[in-house]
């Protein structure tokens, strides 16, 4: 059965780092969205300044350059121009920063224009990821997302103009009344635009939203597994054929544009979360800060970062890595895992076996991967490898 609920390190010496700043606003609540944010700007103002106290409070994180820095959120492109400068501003001026610096910014579509794109650029930001959801515009209004497709297609084309030469283009699948043609529509539009990413994600109806609720009481039903599987199944014949390589389960891309800074992610290297809500990883400890706007905001401004600590065990590592590795295109190193991360080789003889003959796991000399199929049931599969 297909599920994408498993969320958001190699062998290998790219040892990539890492910022994200997590700006917890949004002019309006989607209605299946249970990421951290809020519809009232009353705070922004603090929130901003706040960001910036945290960031110089944290600039030891690092000792080497950073290589990525990604804007999520909520909606990082509510942001004024006078308050994405000086975020900016702080992160030259207390961190050695990569030659090869990828900066990405998320934005709705509504707040892609001229002006904005010109600061955009002006700041080095220079991969967009465009919230587009679906070109469907029924679709939208039940999302009660804020814009239409036609808002999308002319965000898309006016960054192009501007010369933003990496652009992302979010969906979503398996959404309340959508059909398989519409599922189909919206993959061929996309790729008509010709944007260097996609990212698709099949819908998780989350409890503390607006469609949890409305599917808890039954008046609200979306597509079954089934039929989310053949919308998956469709996603990764299209875009393979039209060139797009499938490095992560959810994401695929043009050869050479990979998400660097998610890529960091799934290969555990460092990364640090600025901002309420957000995480960090260290190599060993996983942090995550307050996700209370005004705790977060209060705290900051005395001189303290509000977050909570956890040192991974060996066994959480292994586990962390299974979860991560195993969602790319490359998979699970068996030597790290095993000699690095202490995982014991009993039971990968015990499992893999069963995994391979069933056409869910394909073995490359010292490489683990999921199959097409594999990829259908790749949280199953990931609970069978893990240590319990």
């Amino acid at each position: 059965m297909f599920q994408s609920t498993l969320n958001k390190k190699q062998f290998n010496i790219l040892h990539l780092a890492g910022i994200y700043i997590h700006i917890p606003y949004c002019r309006k609540a989607c209605h299946y969205c249970d990421f951290h944010f809020s519809t009232h700007f009353d705070t922004k103002e603090r929130m901003v300044d706040a960001l910036i106290r945290e960031i110089i409070l944290r600039k030891d994180f690092f000792s080497s350059p950073i290589d990525t820095i990604y804007l999520g959120g909520g909606t990082p492109s509510v942001l004024s121009s006078e308050e994405l400068s000086l975020i900016f501003k702080s992160i030259h001026q207390h961190y050695a920063l990569s030659t090869t610096l990828e900066i990405t910014l998320e934005a709705n579509p509504d707040d892609i224009n001229d002006d904005n794109l010109s600061l955009w650029r002006s700041l080095g930001i220079n991969r967009l990821s465009i919230g587009c959801q679906t070109f469907d515009d029924a679709i939208l209004i039940q999302l009660n997302r804020i814009h239409r497709a036609n808002d999308s297609i002319t965000a898309y084309h006016m960054a192009r103009a501007k010369g933003f030469d990496n652009i992302s283009i979010d969906l979503m699948f398996g959404l309340p009344t959508q059909t398989e043609q519409q599922w189909i529509a919206d993959l061929e539009l996309a790729m008509s635009l010709q944007p260097e990413h996609i990212s698709a994600y099949g819908l998780t109806i989350e409890e503390r939203t607006v469609f949890g609720n409305l599917h808890k009481s039954g008046r609200l039903t979306v597509p079954g597994e089934e039929l989310q599987a053949r919308y998956y199944e469709q996603m990764m014949t299209m875009l393979a054929d039209k060139g797009y390589i499938q490095y992560e389960i959810s994401n695929f891309c043009l050869p050479g544009y990979k998400s660097k800074h998610n890529s960091s992610y799934w290969n555990q290297e460092k990364y640090l979360g600025i901002g309420p809500s957000a995480h960090s990883f260290d190599g060993s400890n996983r942090m995550w800060n307050d996700a209370n706007n005004m705790t977060y905001i209060k705290k900051i401004e005395s001189g303290q970062v509000p977050y909570t600590l956890e040192t991974l065990s060996l066994k959480d590592r292994a586990n962390e890595y299974i979860m991560t590795a195993l969602r790319t295109k490359e998979g699970i190193t068996l030597q790290k895992l095993t000699e690095e991360l202490h995982y014991p080789e009993e039971k990968l003889r015990g499992i893999l076996p069963w995994l391979v003959q069933n056409g869910w796991i394909e073995q490359s000399s010292d490489q683990i991967s999921l199959t097409s199929s594999g990829k259908l049931l790749a949280d199953e599969i990931t609970l069978k490898i893990f240590l319990n």
